[in-house]
C-alpha cells in the first residue's frame, strides 16, 4: 500500500503520518508538503530515515508535483489547507487558492491516475454555529452547511468539489468532519497551544469576548485512528463526522492549563472578540460509532496532560 498525504509536515499530517507508519510498517507513505509557517519537518524527525517515507516540498496547486507525488499511489489523505480564521480574516485569498484550488488540482490528477481512494479532511466549522441556548444540539452528517468566516467558507468549498466528484465521476472518495483537534506538533496560533506556551513563559491569555465560544475538542491521535479506520472500512462516497466528546469554552480552556502549570488566573486577559465569531460547535459521531466501532478514547484532562508535556519537552 502506497499513500500519498498532503500536508504531512503540519500538525494533523505529521500526527497520522507517524501513527500509520508505526502500525503499518510495510506501507509506503509519501508527504507533499510545501513548509509553509505551519508545516515542520522536525515533526517527522522519528521517520525521516526510513526508506518507506518520502518527502516532497510542493504546492499542490502545482498540478504536475502533484502528478510526481501521485504517481503510484493508491490512496491520498488529504490534509493539506490554510486553517487558521484569524488570518482568513485578514487575508482570505489565500485560503480560497490552497483549499479550494489545491483541492481541486489533486481530485484531478488522483482522476487521472485512477487513484483507489481519496479521503478529504475537513471541519466543523462548514456548518456554521450552533447556538448556546441548546447544549443537547449538535452538527451531523445531514447538517446544512453554513460558513461564516474565509476560512470555513473554503473549506465547504473544497467539501462541494469532492462530493461533486464523487457523484459526477463516480469517483472513490470519503469525506471527514471533524471537530477542534489539539495534541503534539501543533503551531502555537490555536487556542491550546497559545495558552499552553504562553502560560509557561507567564505572558497573558488573549481570551476572546467573555470567554463563552464553546468547541468540542478531539485529542489528534484520535482523530487519526478515525482516519485509519475510513481508510480500511469506510464506505465510498460517504461522510464521516468526528467529534471528541469535550466542549470547552475559552475560560475553561484557560483555567485547566493555568491549574496544571500552578500558575496565576490573573494571566487570563479578555480582548476584543473575533468578528463574526462562532459561539459553540459540537459534533454527533454516532454514525462512525455505529459503522466503523469508533470512539475518542482520550479525554480532554488526559489529553491536555499529554499537550502541555510534549510543550515542555519542545519548547
Amino acid at each position: 500500500m502506497k499513500i500519498l498525504t498532503t500536508g504531512g509536515a503540519g500538525f494533523i499530517g505529521s500526527n497520522f503520518i507517524i501513527y500509520m507508519m508505526d502500525k503499518y510498517p510495510d506501507y509506503n507513505i509519501v508527504n507533499l508538503d510545501k513548509l509553509t509557517y505551519a508545516g515542520n519537518l522536525a515533526n517527522l524527525k522519528s521517520v525521516e530515515n526510513i526508506p518507506k517515507y518520502i518527502f516532497i516540498r510542493g504546492d499542490i496547486c502545482d498540478k504536475e508535483t502533484v502528478k510526481k507525488a501521485m504517481k503510484g499511489c493508491d490512496i491520498v489523505v488529504h490534509f493539506a489547507a490554510e486553517s487558521h480564521v484569524d488570518r482568513s480574516i485578514t487575508g482570505p485569498s489565500v485560503f480560497v487558492e490552497t483549499n479550494v484550488i489545491g483541492t481541486e488540482v489533486l481530485l484531478e490528477v488522483a482522476k487521472e491516475l485512477n487513484i483507489k481512494r481519496f479521503h478529504h479532511v475537513s471541519t466543523d466549522e462548514v456548518f456554521g454555529t450552533l447556538s448556546l441556548d441548546n447544549l443537547k444540539e449538535k452538527f451531523n452528517e445531514s447538517s446544512p452547511y453554513s460558513p461564516r468566516s474565509p476560512y470555513s467558507a473554503s473549506k465547504a468549498g473544497s467539501d462541494h468539489l469532492v462530493r461533486a466528484f464523487i457523484e459526477t465521476y463516480d469517483f472513490p472518495a470519503t469525506i471527514s468532519n471533524c471537530t477542534n483537534n489539539y495534541g503534539p506538533f501543533q503551531f502555537p496560533e490555536k487556542i491550546i497551544p497559545l495558552f499552553i506556551t504562553n502560560a509557561l513563559n507567564n505572558k497573558p491569555l488573549p481570551i476572546y469576548g467573555a470567554g463563552l465560544a464553546i468547541r468540542d475538542y478531539l485529542y489528534v491521535i484520535d482523530h487519526c485512528i478515525a482516519i485509519d479506520l475510513i481508510l480500511h472500512k469506510g464506505k465510498l462516497g460517504e461522510t464521516y463526522c468526528i467529534g471528541g466528546d469535550s466542549e470547552k469554552n475559552g475560560l475553561e480552556i484557560a483555567d485547566t492549563i493555568l491549574n496544571l502549570l500552578n500558575k496565576p488566573t490573573t494571566l487570563k486577559t479578555f480582548v476584543k472578540d473575533r468578528k463574526g465569531h462562532d459561539m459553540r460547535y459540537a459534533m454527533d459521531h454516532s454514525k462512525i460509532t455505529k459503522e466503523l466501532g469508533w470512539k475518542p478514547t482520550v479525554t480532554f484532562e488526559e489529553g491536555i496532560e499529554k499537550t502541555i508535556e510534549w510543550y515542555r519537552a519542545n519548547g
